[in-house]
Protein backbone atom coordinates (compact mmCIF):
# COMPACT_ATOMS: atom_id res chain seq x y z
CA UNK A 1 0.00 0.00 0.00
CA UNK A 2 1.57 3.39 -0.38
CA UNK A 3 2.02 5.85 1.48
CA UNK A 4 -0.99 8.54 2.24
CA UNK A 5 -0.16 11.70 0.24
CA UNK A 6 -0.55 14.16 3.53
CA UNK A 7 2.18 11.88 5.20
CA UNK A 8 4.21 11.87 2.40
CA UNK A 9 4.14 15.72 1.93
CA UNK A 10 4.76 16.30 5.99
CA UNK A 11 8.14 13.73 5.91
CA UNK A 12 9.25 15.58 3.27
CA UNK A 13 9.10 18.81 4.51
CA UNK A 14 10.45 17.30 7.66
CA UNK A 15 13.32 16.10 5.54
CA UNK A 16 12.13 12.41 5.21
CA UNK A 17 12.30 12.70 8.96
CA UNK A 18 9.42 9.95 10.35
CA UNK A 19 6.89 11.28 13.13
CA UNK A 20 8.10 8.43 15.62
CA UNK A 21 11.35 10.86 15.93
CA UNK A 22 9.10 13.88 17.42
CA UNK A 23 9.54 14.26 21.34
CA UNK A 24 6.46 13.21 23.36
CA UNK A 25 4.32 15.90 24.39
CA UNK A 26 5.38 15.15 27.77
CA UNK A 27 8.77 15.63 27.34
CA UNK A 28 7.64 19.25 26.08
CA UNK A 29 6.53 20.23 29.65
CA UNK A 30 8.81 22.08 31.88
CA UNK A 31 10.34 20.55 35.04
CA UNK A 32 8.83 20.59 38.21
CA UNK A 33 11.80 22.83 39.45
CA UNK A 34 11.43 25.25 36.34
CA UNK A 35 7.73 25.53 37.51
CA UNK A 36 8.27 26.16 41.22
CA UNK A 37 11.37 28.87 39.97
CA UNK A 38 8.55 30.48 37.87
CA UNK A 39 5.88 29.85 40.68
CA UNK A 40 8.25 31.50 43.01
CA UNK A 41 9.49 34.16 40.72
CA UNK A 42 5.28 35.40 40.42
CA UNK A 43 4.60 34.82 43.73
CA UNK A 44 7.48 36.01 46.03
CA UNK A 45 5.13 37.01 48.71
CA UNK A 46 3.95 33.36 49.56
CA UNK A 47 7.53 31.97 49.95
CA UNK A 48 9.78 34.81 51.56
CA UNK A 49 7.12 36.04 54.06
CA UNK A 50 6.63 32.55 55.42
CA UNK A 51 10.21 31.48 55.22
CA UNK A 52 11.10 35.06 57.15
CA UNK A 53 9.03 34.42 59.56
CA UNK A 54 10.31 31.21 60.51
CA UNK A 55 13.44 32.89 60.47
CA UNK A 56 12.06 35.80 62.79
CA UNK A 57 10.86 33.24 65.28
CA UNK A 58 14.23 31.73 65.22
CA UNK A 59 16.10 34.36 66.38
CA UNK A 60 13.31 35.18 68.80
CA UNK A 61 13.50 31.69 70.59
CA UNK A 62 17.61 31.61 70.28
CA UNK A 63 18.10 35.22 72.52
CA UNK A 64 14.92 34.50 74.76
CA UNK A 65 14.81 30.73 75.28
CA UNK A 66 12.21 30.90 77.49
CA UNK A 67 9.43 32.00 74.44
CA UNK A 68 6.31 30.15 75.71
CA UNK A 69 2.44 29.97 75.14
CA UNK A 70 2.14 33.29 77.01
CA UNK A 71 4.55 35.26 74.46
CA UNK A 72 3.05 33.65 71.41
CA UNK A 73 -0.18 34.65 72.92
CA UNK A 74 0.62 38.20 73.51
CA UNK A 75 2.21 38.18 70.24
CA UNK A 76 -1.00 37.16 68.68
CA UNK A 77 -2.90 39.44 70.52
CA UNK A 78 -0.45 42.36 69.82
CA UNK A 79 -0.56 41.55 65.84
CA UNK A 80 -4.56 41.27 65.89
CA UNK A 81 -5.76 44.62 65.14
CA UNK A 82 -2.41 45.37 63.06
CA UNK A 83 -3.39 42.42 60.29
CA UNK A 84 -6.85 43.06 60.40
CA UNK A 85 -5.74 46.99 59.64
CA UNK A 86 -3.49 45.35 56.88
CA UNK A 87 -6.10 43.65 55.25
CA UNK A 88 -7.84 46.29 55.17
CA UNK A 89 -5.71 48.56 53.15
CA UNK A 90 -4.61 45.49 50.81
CA UNK A 91 -7.98 45.48 49.21
CA UNK A 92 -8.14 48.85 48.53
CA UNK A 93 -4.62 48.96 47.20
CA UNK A 94 -4.80 46.09 45.39
CA UNK A 95 -8.09 48.54 43.31
CA UNK A 96 -5.62 50.92 43.09
CA UNK A 97 -6.62 53.09 45.87
CA UNK A 98 -5.63 54.41 49.09
CA UNK A 99 -7.40 54.55 52.63
CA UNK A 100 -5.77 57.34 55.15
CA UNK A 101 -9.06 56.54 57.25
CA UNK A 102 -8.64 52.92 58.16
CA UNK A 103 -7.29 54.14 62.02
CA UNK A 104 -10.16 56.42 61.98
CA UNK A 105 -12.79 53.70 61.18
CA UNK A 106 -11.18 51.22 63.68
CA UNK A 107 -11.50 53.20 66.40
CA UNK A 108 -15.47 54.03 65.64
CA UNK A 109 -15.74 50.32 65.50
CA UNK A 110 -13.61 50.33 68.78
CA UNK A 111 -15.96 52.86 70.71
CA UNK A 112 -19.11 51.66 69.45
CA UNK A 113 -18.45 48.56 70.96
CA UNK A 114 -16.56 49.31 74.37
CA UNK A 115 -20.05 51.67 75.12
CA UNK A 116 -22.92 49.79 73.60
CA UNK A 117 -21.28 46.40 75.58
CA UNK A 118 -20.61 47.38 78.86
CA UNK A 119 -23.65 46.38 80.33
CA UNK A 120 -24.42 43.74 77.70
CA UNK A 121 -24.56 39.99 77.53
CA UNK A 122 -22.49 37.42 75.74
CA UNK A 123 -25.36 36.90 73.47
CA UNK A 124 -26.19 40.51 73.08
CA UNK A 125 -22.53 41.39 72.23
CA UNK A 126 -21.98 39.23 69.74
CA UNK A 127 -25.49 40.79 68.11
CA UNK A 128 -24.09 44.61 68.97
CA UNK A 129 -20.91 42.99 66.88
CA UNK A 130 -22.54 41.76 64.12
CA UNK A 131 -24.19 45.62 63.59
CA UNK A 132 -20.86 47.08 64.04
CA UNK A 133 -19.76 45.40 60.96
CA UNK A 134 -22.15 46.70 59.00
CA UNK A 135 -21.75 50.17 59.91
CA UNK A 136 -17.89 49.65 59.24
CA UNK A 137 -19.25 48.14 55.90
CA UNK A 138 -21.43 51.10 55.15
CA UNK A 139 -18.61 54.03 56.89
CA UNK A 140 -16.54 52.14 53.84
CA UNK A 141 -19.00 52.58 51.33
CA UNK A 142 -19.48 56.05 51.72
CA UNK A 143 -15.66 56.72 51.53
CA UNK A 144 -15.94 54.69 48.18
CA UNK A 145 -19.08 56.81 47.01
CA UNK A 146 -17.41 60.28 48.19
CA UNK A 147 -14.15 58.86 46.05
CA UNK A 148 -15.83 57.80 42.83
CA UNK A 149 -18.84 60.71 42.85
CA UNK A 150 -16.39 63.67 43.35
CA UNK A 151 -13.20 62.71 41.27
CA UNK A 152 -10.53 63.95 43.95
CA UNK A 153 -7.92 61.63 44.58
CA UNK A 154 -8.31 58.91 47.22
CA UNK A 155 -5.74 60.04 49.68
CA UNK A 156 -7.25 63.34 49.68
CA UNK A 157 -10.82 62.33 50.28
CA UNK A 158 -9.85 59.24 52.67
CA UNK A 159 -7.52 62.10 54.89
CA UNK A 160 -10.43 63.86 55.02
CA UNK A 161 -12.78 61.35 55.82
CA UNK A 162 -10.06 60.04 58.17
CA UNK A 163 -11.02 63.73 60.60
CA UNK A 164 -14.28 62.96 60.12
CA UNK A 165 -14.54 59.49 61.27
CA UNK A 166 -12.00 60.35 64.12
CA UNK A 167 -14.19 63.04 65.54
CA UNK A 168 -16.96 60.53 65.08
CA UNK A 169 -14.92 58.57 67.52
CA UNK A 170 -15.07 61.61 69.80
CA UNK A 171 -18.18 62.08 69.93
CA UNK A 172 -19.35 58.44 71.20
CA UNK A 173 -16.85 58.11 73.46
CA UNK A 174 -15.15 61.24 74.52
CA UNK A 175 -12.15 59.47 76.58
CA UNK A 176 -11.12 55.85 76.96
CA UNK A 177 -13.50 53.84 79.38
CA UNK A 178 -16.75 51.22 78.52
CA UNK A 179 -16.26 47.66 78.20
CA UNK A 180 -17.38 44.49 77.11
CA UNK A 181 -18.67 40.83 78.93
CA UNK A 182 -15.98 38.70 79.82
CA UNK A 183 -17.05 35.75 77.18
CA UNK A 184 -16.90 38.24 74.46
CA UNK A 185 -13.29 39.15 75.20
CA UNK A 186 -12.29 35.69 75.46
CA UNK A 187 -12.68 35.04 72.00
CA UNK A 188 -9.57 37.01 71.47
CA UNK A 189 -7.92 36.76 75.12
CA UNK A 190 -8.53 33.17 75.19
CA UNK A 191 -6.47 29.67 74.31
CA UNK A 192 -7.82 27.16 72.15
CA UNK A 193 -10.06 25.12 74.33
CA UNK A 194 -12.36 22.34 73.43
CA UNK A 195 -13.76 18.87 74.45
CA UNK A 196 -10.87 16.34 72.49
CA UNK A 197 -8.31 19.25 72.44
CA UNK A 198 -7.33 22.43 75.16
CA UNK A 199 -3.84 23.42 74.11
CA UNK A 200 -2.30 26.49 75.53
CA UNK A 201 -0.58 27.06 72.10
CA UNK A 202 -3.33 27.65 69.98
CA UNK A 203 -4.31 31.50 71.29
CA UNK A 204 -7.73 32.42 70.44
CA UNK A 205 -6.17 35.43 68.84
CA UNK A 206 -4.70 33.98 66.45
CA UNK A 207 -7.11 31.97 65.63
CA UNK A 208 -9.80 34.57 64.74
CA UNK A 209 -7.39 36.66 62.69
CA UNK A 210 -7.06 33.41 60.85
CA UNK A 211 -10.74 33.18 60.70
CA UNK A 212 -11.90 36.72 59.82
CA UNK A 213 -9.55 36.63 56.64
CA UNK A 214 -10.64 33.66 55.25
CA UNK A 215 -14.32 34.05 55.65
CA UNK A 216 -13.72 37.64 54.22
CA UNK A 217 -11.24 37.63 51.60
CA UNK A 218 -11.61 33.55 50.09
CA UNK A 219 -14.87 34.49 48.80
CA UNK A 220 -14.06 37.73 47.95
CA UNK A 221 -10.39 36.29 45.67
CA UNK A 222 -12.68 32.99 44.51
CA UNK A 223 -15.15 34.95 42.67
CA UNK A 224 -15.93 37.35 40.23
CA UNK A 225 -15.53 40.48 42.42
CA UNK A 226 -11.62 39.74 43.54
CA UNK A 227 -10.89 39.35 39.77
CA UNK A 228 -12.35 42.63 38.83
CA UNK A 229 -10.29 44.18 42.26
CA UNK A 230 -7.38 43.05 40.40
CA UNK A 231 -8.18 43.98 37.10
CA UNK A 232 -9.22 47.72 38.00
CA UNK A 233 -5.97 47.80 39.98
CA UNK A 234 -3.65 46.23 37.18
CA UNK A 235 -5.10 49.09 34.16
CA UNK A 236 -8.37 51.02 35.01
CA UNK A 237 -8.84 51.78 31.42
CA UNK A 238 -8.44 48.49 30.10
CA UNK A 239 -10.68 47.32 32.88
CA UNK A 240 -13.01 50.05 31.56
CA UNK A 241 -12.77 49.23 27.93
CA UNK A 242 -13.60 45.43 28.91
CA UNK A 243 -17.06 46.14 30.26
CA UNK A 244 -15.68 46.30 33.76
CA UNK A 245 -17.88 48.55 36.38
CA UNK A 246 -15.12 50.50 37.80
CA UNK A 247 -17.43 52.84 39.82
CA UNK A 248 -19.09 49.86 41.09
CA UNK A 249 -15.93 47.77 41.98
CA UNK A 250 -14.08 50.62 43.62
CA UNK A 251 -16.87 51.19 45.96
CA UNK A 252 -16.73 47.53 46.75
CA UNK A 253 -13.46 47.58 47.74
CA UNK A 254 -13.93 50.23 50.43
CA UNK A 255 -16.34 48.47 51.38
CA UNK A 256 -15.24 45.34 52.30
CA UNK A 257 -11.77 47.86 53.84
CA UNK A 258 -14.55 49.09 55.93
CA UNK A 259 -15.28 45.63 57.25
CA UNK A 260 -12.05 44.39 57.73
CA UNK A 261 -11.44 48.08 59.75
CA UNK A 262 -14.44 46.98 61.88
CA UNK A 263 -13.26 44.00 62.33
CA UNK A 264 -10.31 45.43 63.95
CA UNK A 265 -12.22 47.86 65.62
CA UNK A 266 -13.51 44.74 67.49
CA UNK A 267 -10.25 43.65 68.06
CA UNK A 268 -9.24 45.99 70.08
CA UNK A 269 -12.17 45.85 72.13
CA UNK A 270 -11.06 42.04 72.85
CA UNK A 271 -7.25 42.52 73.18
CA UNK A 272 -7.37 46.11 75.42
CA UNK A 273 -11.14 45.69 77.13
CA UNK A 274 -12.61 48.99 76.60
CA UNK A 275 -12.75 51.83 73.99
CA UNK A 276 -10.57 54.57 73.35
CA UNK A 277 -11.40 56.86 70.87
CA UNK A 278 -7.65 57.82 69.63
CA UNK A 279 -6.90 54.32 69.53
CA UNK A 280 -6.39 53.66 65.70
CA UNK A 281 -4.09 56.60 64.89
CA UNK A 282 -1.00 54.32 65.47
CA UNK A 283 -2.75 51.43 62.66
CA UNK A 284 -3.12 53.32 59.97
CA UNK A 285 0.50 54.36 58.76
CA UNK A 286 1.53 50.86 60.27
CA UNK A 287 -1.20 49.18 58.12
CA UNK A 288 0.63 50.60 55.33
CA UNK A 289 3.55 49.72 56.18
CA UNK A 290 2.48 45.87 56.46
CA UNK A 291 1.22 45.73 52.96
CA UNK A 292 4.37 47.23 51.50
CA UNK A 293 6.80 44.79 53.19
CA UNK A 294 4.33 42.20 52.68
CA UNK A 295 4.53 42.51 48.55
CA UNK A 296 1.32 44.27 47.60
CA UNK A 297 2.09 47.54 44.76
CA UNK A 298 1.14 50.56 45.78
CA UNK A 299 0.34 51.10 42.37
CA UNK A 300 -2.46 48.27 42.51
CA UNK A 301 -3.49 45.01 41.05
CA UNK A 302 -0.47 42.52 42.10
CA UNK A 303 0.30 41.07 45.62
CA UNK A 304 -2.36 38.93 48.01
CA UNK A 305 -3.44 39.06 51.40
CA UNK A 306 -0.76 36.32 53.17
CA UNK A 307 2.08 38.87 53.02
CA UNK A 308 0.52 41.88 54.80
CA UNK A 309 -0.60 39.91 57.62
CA UNK A 310 2.57 37.53 58.08
CA UNK A 311 4.24 41.31 57.73
CA UNK A 312 1.78 42.68 60.40
CA UNK A 313 3.14 39.48 62.69
CA UNK A 314 6.81 40.71 62.10
CA UNK A 315 6.16 44.49 62.81
CA UNK A 316 4.33 43.10 66.20
CA UNK A 317 7.80 40.71 66.91
CA UNK A 318 10.47 42.79 66.42
CA UNK A 319 9.70 45.34 69.00
CA UNK A 320 9.82 42.12 71.55
CA UNK A 321 12.88 41.01 70.46
CA UNK A 322 14.36 44.45 70.91
CA UNK A 323 12.88 44.27 74.31
CA UNK A 324 14.59 40.70 74.87
CA UNK A 325 17.83 42.18 73.48
CA UNK A 326 17.27 45.36 76.12
CA UNK A 327 17.23 47.80 73.63
CA UNK A 328 15.28 50.33 73.54
CA UNK A 329 12.28 49.36 71.14
CA UNK A 330 11.75 52.79 69.50
CA UNK A 331 14.41 51.62 67.54
CA UNK A 332 11.48 49.05 65.81
CA UNK A 333 10.56 51.97 64.19
CA UNK A 334 14.02 52.64 62.67
CA UNK A 335 13.86 49.27 61.61
CA UNK A 336 10.42 48.86 60.13
CA UNK A 337 11.24 51.97 57.85
CA UNK A 338 14.39 50.44 56.76
CA UNK A 339 12.30 47.30 55.37
CA UNK A 340 10.39 49.42 53.41
CA UNK A 341 13.04 51.27 51.92
CA UNK A 342 14.80 47.51 51.09
CA UNK A 343 11.49 46.07 49.80
CA UNK A 344 10.72 49.18 48.01
CA UNK A 345 14.44 49.19 46.28
CA UNK A 346 14.44 45.17 45.68
CA UNK A 347 11.02 45.24 43.99
CA UNK A 348 11.83 48.44 41.96
CA UNK A 349 15.36 46.68 40.76
CA UNK A 350 13.43 43.66 39.91
CA UNK A 351 10.83 45.25 37.91
CA UNK A 352 13.89 47.11 36.53
CA UNK A 353 15.91 43.67 35.54
CA UNK A 354 12.43 42.08 34.11
CA UNK A 355 12.24 45.34 31.96
CA UNK A 356 15.49 44.82 30.50
CA UNK A 357 14.87 40.96 29.08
Amino acid sequence: MTAAPGKSRASERNGGASDASAPPEADQRPSIAARLHRFMRRNPALVGMPALLVLVLAVTILVHPEFGAFDLQSLALGALPLAMAAAAQTVVVLSGGIDLSIGSLMAVSNVLAASTMQHASYQEALLLAVLILIAGAVQGALNGLIVVLSRIPDVVVTLTTGFIWGGVALLILEKPGGGAPEGFLNLATGTLCTDWLCSAWVPNALILLVTSVLLVWLPVRRTRIGLLIYAIGSDRIAAFRSGVNVELTRILAYVFGGLFSAIGGLALTMTTGIGAPLAGTYYTLSGLAAIVIGGVSLTGGRGGMLGPVIAALLLTLIPTDLIYLDIDPNYGQVIQGTLIVLVVMIGGFAAFLQSRK
